[in-house]
């Protein structure tokens, strides 16, 4: 029986597209007020430093990915330079933190759907949301593609006419109720650290949270026409974005509204947008923040099942989430996944949001074990294979220095989740996590090594 593939259905629009969606969170659009009452200015410099080492292990990633065509995501380099446990770990781990990020856009969802129609449960926006994303997954890849390409496209034409109307705006001089609009705003007010290191150090917690995601694209190989050629592309194309749509909108924001002017409580886009005369501003900030869950929720769904599927692949999961449909789309793995996701639907229901928020804290965690792996993998792969190395075409700049830059912010974001009150709690339980999952990974083990002794 032939072995059944993935089809490679996602087109070069398609990956450039998610690849934008995944460095552009809705963390950016709500989170940022936030932000930048923490640190002030200087939090451009966590977005630029962040932005880098994520570009540097987006770079690991590519390079790994393209050393064999036949990966179908990074639990597969995993496998081979890490071997089973640390695949089994790795990908049910990355399955988790997309699960807990589908619960926590879902329930973003019902919250901005209030926004119009406040007499709506809140748990019913989110199941409506979920049932729609399951059957467009089900359809084909290119769907999924179609859909991530709208809703980043959508994203981008919010912040790229946040930074056009911005320009003009600092260029004409307006005044807002806090002053006239200059870049002299961003030095002006207690300079670019008015609140000290202490202040920017716990900025990269929130910074780090904005950019959970960007690895998504290593996550569509198995299913990308030419990836030789658009997976390069789309991760060379990091740092313009990052310049672009982060460093470019915050100077922009902050420019017009002095730092410490800007409500904490509130989008900075909403202000902006207000303070030049849109009386529907709000409405149209809701509106792609809307989008911009439903876009993360559509990527969970899809990345979830991909990883079962691969997982299943290499016997750390079921078998029969191999099962791919006629439109080569793994079936068993979504509809389980979509089951896993429609807890949240029922904790939307019967608990507080407080809950959501340990769920995502739990979550950025796990990213950065997911992110720390690749890279240590990357490392061995330099080590063991300069065969491969030497041919490869997409190499990481600077390695080793770079696979250790990344490894030393990536501990120094522990240490800072750790300084905060809100995130201090997911430090202690997600060991939890790993620890269950290395418990299970020796059951099953065990259990096989028993099987095929009966059977000698």
């Amino acid at each position: 029986m032939q072995e059944q593939q993935l089809a490679r259905g996602l087109k070069n629009r398609h990956v450039q597209l998610i690849a934008i969606g995944g460095a552009i969170g809705t963390g950016l659009f709500l989170g940022a007020g936030k932000s930048i009452h923490l640190a002030g200015p200087s939090i451009l410099f966590a977005y630029l430093i962040t932005g880098i080492v994520c570009f540097l292990i987006m770079r690991a990633l590519g390079e790994l990915l393209l050393t064999n065509l036949e990966y179908n995501s990074f639990v597969d380099f995993v496998q081979d330079y890490m071997g089973n446990m640390a695949a089994f770990v790795t990908g049910w781990t990355y399955w988790f933190c997309w699960i807990s990020i589908a619960m926590a856009d879902l329930t973003a969802v019902g919250l901005y759907t209030q926004f119009w129609f406040p007499t709506v449960p809140q748990w019913m926006p989110g199941l409506i949301a979920l049932v729609i994303l399951l059957f467009m997954n089900l359809a084909t890849v290119k769907l999924f593609g179609e859909m991530e390409f709208w809703f980043a496209l959508i994203k981008i034409i919010a912040i790229l006419g946040l930074i056009v109307i911005g320009i003009f705006m600092i260029i004409k001089g307006f005044s807002t109720d806090s002053g006239p609009s200059s870049f002299s705003n961003l030095w002006s007010h207690g300079g670019m650290f008015p609140n000290g290191i202490h202040g920017f150090i716990l900025s990269f917690q929130m910074v780090v949270f904005a950019f959970v995601g960007i690895e998504l694209v290593g996550l569509t190989a198995g299913e990308t026409e030419d990836p030789e050629k658009v997976i390069p592309k789309a991760i060379n194309n990091i740092p313009i974005r990052i310049l672009i749509f982060y460093i470019g909108a915050l100077i922009v924001i902050m420019s017009i509204y002095p730092w410490n002017a800007i409500n904490p409580l509130e989008s900075p886009f909403v202000q902006v947008f207000v303070a030049v005369g849109i009386a529907a501003a709000a409405g149209i900030v809701n509106f792609v923040v809307l989008t911009s869950a439903a876009s993360a929720c559509n990527s969970a769904v899809f990345s979830t099942s991909r990883m079962i599927y691969s997982l299943a692949k290499d016997n750390n999961a079921p078998v029969p989430f191999t099962k791919l449909t006629t439109n080569k789309v793994p079936s068993n793995a979504l509809f389980f996944s979509t089951v896993i996701i429609l807890i949240a639907v029922v904790l939307n229901y019967v608990m507080p949001e407080g809950v959501f928020t340990l769920i995502t804290s739990i979550s950025t965690v796990c990213f950065i074990f997911i992110w720390g792996i690749t890279v240590i993998c990357h490392l061995k792969y330099r080590k063991t294979r300069p065969d491969l190395a030497k041919v490869n075409k997409f190499k990481m700049p600077l390695h080793p220095f770079s696979n250790y830059l990344i490894l030393i912010f990536l501990a120094f974001v522990l240490v800072v989740l750790a300084l905060a009150e809100d995130t201090r709690v997911a430090l202690f339980i997600t060991p939890v996590w790993f620890i269950l999952l290395i418990a299970i990974y020796q059951i099953r083990k065990n259990k096989n090594q028993r099987n095929k002794i009966q059977v000698l």
